[in-house]
């Protein structure tokens, strides 16, 4: 035993106290003599007695009473030590660079060797040396070993010989540390097996939304639309049995189903299958059937499933469709969307948002507008138009500009210096938050997140919001909006409010200053209506056309620069063709004023390259690379940026990063190629 161990402390202290009565004794012995002698010197015999029978005690018994201690420790250490090794939890003991130095017979029983290895992370990996050097208290580890789950239960111990001689160990100069590491191994197999079963059994609530559905029927001879909306109900029906969930007809083109949670990894692993299979659908129709899903899971209850599902279809609608969205609690996850959105042709959905729109701005005094940070001329153009049916209804209207790129300065300056124009016709982010009170609304142009506007203060002070875009949406999202307009089939933002103008109201003019601005923000968006058009962009352009806007001076608005053109062209040549689709370059920054503005363009110029597919341009501006992503239409280079934190459009996106060289971004960029090609995203 050791030689100060707290109990034998704790015998020494108790075996003084007679020694303390005795001193009390003579005291009360003088007392008493002072007082009578008589009665002294009789009390004195008993003193006597007492520190006779104290020196016996301490002298003698004392020795007898250790001993006997000493005699019952060594007789209960084998009783311990065999009673660890009977115990039926696996128990071990090893040194601090995890050397097993000893183990009882249900370990050893647990491992199935005849010769055991000498280190423990030879069975648990997790356990390195490391590992334990590091541990300071009392820790709990899960692994595995032969198929089985283990919680190992570790608790460090304080190495002394003492421990050695109740366990037998050989603690020479081969033991590492003064530490020891006791460890428990609890078998959590069973309780694991039942906690996955459960997890399967899980209910998940599924939306299947008909993206085209009209279109596809108007496309085929009214003898075959019964047909065809069979054929869809089949394949859909029988994608869903084939999980053994049910599924129900909410209406002519939406489906809700219920699934056990244990299919959604093979979902996810096939890529919803369904998606591509439904276009296989083909009894004459000139347009292919496309579809939506949305799925919510591992909710708290069945009803907050439900709202996650609809949360997802929500957000599938809104980037364009054709895809699905598994909504896991707060984790958004995407597949397909690879079909290009199609562009709805009535116009009911235009109309309708902007009477939503005029009820809204009748109800305040302020109407606010912002776009995104670094704005372009799609983002401007769309404020001044909202700008302009503001002012129409005699609203006090301001525009939140904090900086744009260099090609919309010619067209802000413009408006700045135009006498025909209010003088505070902009605000800095500052001023708007000084300028905007309980009675203002907020319109949110050419953007749905909020990390990227130009005042995200604003989204949280004021409580009437209404957002107009074309992005695709991503997991982040104004939520508080009153009322959202996102189109992914528009070609720009000035497309939506030129359609919102025609509607709105009757006898609203804009000037052809204004025309100007809107109609540049649709060419720039469209690469000169080449990407993303469709009838009602043209339709757009023409009404911009009859209110006065010019192309020549929206052309001479954009002429390049020396410098910019040079930097465009050095990254042409620098182009790298990877995989034999994708053309990947770097643009050089220096001396330009707009960098992003130049890669943008060079993406746009080498989509004109045959055979690729899409183009990756990256310039770097102080710590951030700019990723500017351009297809024409078989990638979607929206998930690609995505997957480097971006975001866009499908033909049309971008991302940052930060803390990084082009070079490392670029190989980030290939790395996300490779991983999608390979998993069969692309």
């Amino acid at each position: 035993m050791k030689e100060h161990s707290p109990i034998k402390n704790q015998l020494k202290t108790y075996m003084l106290w007679p020694l303390v009565m005795v001193g009390f004794i003579i005291l009360a012995n003088i007392a008493v003599a002072v007082i009578d002698r008589r009665a002294g010197a009789a009390m004195g015999g008993f003193t006597f007695a007492g520190i006779v029978l104290t020196i016996w005690l301490l002298g003698v018994r004392r020795n007898q009473i250790m001993s006997g201690l000493v005699d019952f420790a060594v007789e209960s250490s084998p009783l311990q030590r065999e009673l660890l090794e009977e115990m039926s939890v696996p128990y071990l003991i090893t040194d601090a660079s995890g050397k097993i130095l000893w183990t009882n017979r249900a370990f050893a029983d647990t491992v199935r060797e005849e010769h055991m290895h000498s280190h423990i992370s030879s069975y648990f990996p997790e356990l390195t040396s490391e590992y334990l050097d590091e541990s300071t208290g009392d820790t709990e580890v899960h692994s595995e070993w032969d198929g089985r789950y283990y919680e190992i239960d570790m608790r460090p111990l304080k190495m002394d010989s003492s421990m050695a001689l109740d366990l037998n160990l050989e603690l020479d100069s081969k033991v590492t540390g003064d530490r020891l590491f006791a460890m428990f191994l609890f078998d959590e197999t069973r309780a694991l097996v039942y906690e996955q079963e459960i997890t399967n059994q899980k209910m998940v609530a599924g939306l299947v939304y008909l993206d085209n559905y009209d279109e596809a029927l108007e496309s085929v001879e009214a003898v075959r639309r019964s047909l065809l909306e069979a054929l869809i109900d089949r394949k859909i029906t029988k994608f869903i049995t084939g999980m053994n969930g049910i599924v129900s007809k909410l209406e002519k083109d939406k489906y809700f189903f219920v699934i056990e949670q244990r299919y959604i990894e093979e979902l996810q692993k096939n890529r919803f299958a369904l998606l591509e299979d439904v276009k296989t659908v083909n009894i004459g129709n000139d347009m292919a059937v496309t579809l939506s899903i949305g799925i919510g899971m591992n909710g708290e209850s069945y009803l907050r499933n439900y709202e996650y599902a609809r949360a997802s279809m929500d957000m599938a609608l809104g980037r364009g469709g054709d895809q699905a969205v598994v909504k896991d609690g707060d984790k958004i996850r995407y597949y397909g969307g690879k079909s290009q959105q199609v562009e709805k042709t009535t116009r009911v959905k235009a109309r309708v948002k902007a009477h939503a729109l005029r009820e809204l701005m009748d109800t305040k005094d302020k109407i606010l507008i912002m776009g995104h940070r670094n704005g372009d001329i799609d983002c401007l153009g769309s404020a001044i138009g909202i700008w302009r049916i503001a002012t129409s209804f005699d609203k006090r209207a301001r525009i939140v500009v904090n900086s744009v790129n260099s090609s919309v300065k010619p067209t802000l300056a413009r408006f700045k210096d135009n006498p025909d124009y209010p003088e505070d016709m902009f605000l800095t982010s500052e001023q708007a938050l000084d300028w905007a009170d309980a009675n203002t609304m907020l319109v949110v142009v050419d953007v749905n997140r909020p990390s990227i506007t130009e005042a995200p203060k604003l989204l949280e002070r004021l409580h009437t919001i209404v957002v107009l875009d074309h992005h695709r949406q991503s997991a982040e999202i104004i939520r508080n909006a009153t009322l959202s307009y996102v189109e992914p089939y528009a070609s720009s933002a000035c497309e939506m409010v030129a359609e919102i103008l025609q509607y709105i109201g009757e006898g609203i003019r804009i000037k052809p200053l204004e025309a100007d601005a809107m109609y540049a923000g649709i060419m720039i968006d469209t690469h000169n209506f080449m990407n993303q058009t469709g009838v009602r962009t043209f339709e757009a352009a023409a009404f911009l056309r009859r209110n006065g806007a010019d192309v020549v001076r929206v052309r001479k608005l954009f002429r390049d620069k020396p410098e910019d053109y040079r930097a465009r062209a050095e990254a042409i040549q620098g182009m790298e063709i990877y995989h034999n689709y994708y053309a990947i370059s770097i643009c050089p920054a220096e001396g330009l004023e707009s960098p992003t503005v130049v890669c943008a363009q060079a993406a746009n110029e080498m989509l004109d390259i045959v055979g690729v597919k899409a183009s990756f341009v990256a310039t770097k501006v102080g710590d951030t690379v700019y990723f500017s992503a351009r297809s024409i239409d078989e990638l979607n280079v929206q998930v690609m940026m995505e997957k480097l934190g971006g975001g866009g459009h499908r033909t049309i996106a971008g991302a940052q990063l930060k803390d990084v060289t082009e070079e490392e971004a670029v190989n980030r960029l290939k790395s996300v190629i490779d991983d999608m090609e390979e998993k069969g995203e692309i």
